[in-house]
């Protein structure tokens, strides 16, 4: 047998095994509390809002964008949805709505700043927050809003599923909807070759402004959903938002090192975002501190991304090594320029031919 070959599936499926060792450790150093039903539905209902945020910061970095707002927007959709009910302006289908759009727009004002202004997406998008931060206080006064009294509009996310809280039900609609839009049609490979080889892309006639775009107005109306249901499960809040960005970049970093390796995606980072909160919930069960999460989630996004380059340098490296063996093995180049080989282009490129 070669050793070599046997490596488990650790490349692919070392998320899935910290996550046993996770349960198995947990579970012996807090028998009574950790390995319950009750942990399984309280980890599901409290990581959904967070795995949608993930999701709307995945969806611009396939284009190659960061979106630093996600937090920002989610809060201030909140809020704007709990304002027009609690001042009997709307009823809850309208709020919900309501706050995806001021998402949408959001992130439609990000796009331009971006595409047509030619503003890095880290600067727009941080500045974007810190403006997103000035307009919630002028909505709010700095005032927490009272509660939304309205069966419908708690049912919307608390009602129970099988032991779930509903909220769950939309983390995993949003979840198939985006790795469907990104795997199995056009628009996923056009992203993803705008954000792999923007110029490339290009001249292969992809249009890289418009879908960059288009990421960053689908990442605000992600987040301003995300927001909205966050406040219907936990009740209007004027800070939620920042506790949003870090673990969202830490599962879509750890995410594009599993399941698909050196590939952003959508199980991986779902896969992502449970892992580290299991491992959060047990250390908080075992120590009782509440500092953990915050030192868990930077550890964490310190070593995904650290993995994540790692895994680029290697793969670069044995591209140039291939490169090397082939032209040392071809003998002199022939005269006359070859025809490429479909199989070498992009999946969007070879699409547009």
């Amino acid at each position: 047998m070669d050793l070599r070959r046997l490596h488990l599936g650790l490349d692919r499926f070392s998320g899935l095994y910290l996550w046993a060792i996770f349960i198995a450790v947990f579970s012996v150093l807090a028998p009574l509390t950790f390995p319950t039903m009750a942990t399984v539905h309280l980890l599901a209902s409290t990581q959904a809002i967070a795995a949608i945020a993930a999701l709307a910061l995945l969806v611009p970095m396939v284009t190659g964008q960061f979106d630093l707002s996600i937090g920002a927007t989610a809060n201030v959709a909140g809020m704007t949805a709990v304002i027009v009910q609690t001042k009997d302006v709307m009823g809850p289908l309208p709020a919900v709505l309501l706050g995806a759009v001021v998402g949408f727009v959001v992130g439609a004002v990000n796009g331009f700043v971006v595409v047509r202004l030619r503003v890095s997406s880290f600067i727009a998008t941080l500045a974007m927050g810190s403006i997103l931060a000035a307009v919630q206080v002028i909505i709010t006064g700095n005032v927490e809003p009272v509660p939304v009294v309205n069966d419908a509009w708690t049912a919307m996310t608390q009602a129970d599923i099988f032991g779930f809280q509903f909220v769950v039900v939309y983390l995993v609609v949003i979840a198939v909807l985006v790795w469907w839009v990104l795997e199995k049609t056009p628009a996923g490979r056009y992203m993803r070759a705008s954000g792999s080889n923007p110029e490339a892309a290009r001249l292969s006639g992809i249009a890289v402004d418009r879908w960059s775009w288009i990421s960053l107005a689908a990442s605000g109306t992600i987040s301003g959903f995300a927001g909205v249901l966050f406040v219907s499960l936990s009740g209007p809040s004027l800070s939620f938002g920042a506790s949003l960005l870090l673990p969202a970049f830490a599962a879509v970093f750890l995410g594009s090192t599993q399941l698909v390796p050196g590939r952003l995606n959508v199980w991986g980072t779902l896969l992502a975002i449970f892992v580290l909160a299991t491992g959060v919930q047990g250390l908080q069960l075992v120590t009782g501190v509440q500092w953990v999460a915050a030192m868990f989630n930077g550890v964490a996004l310190l070593a995904a991304v650290a993995l994540a380059s790692g895994r680029e340098r290697r793969q670069a490296k044995g591209v140039v090594r291939r490169r090397r063996g082939d032209d040392t093995s071809a003998g002199p180049a022939p005269t006359g320029a070859a025809e490429p080989d479909p199989a070498e282009l992009p999946a969007a490129a070879v699409h547009t031919r």
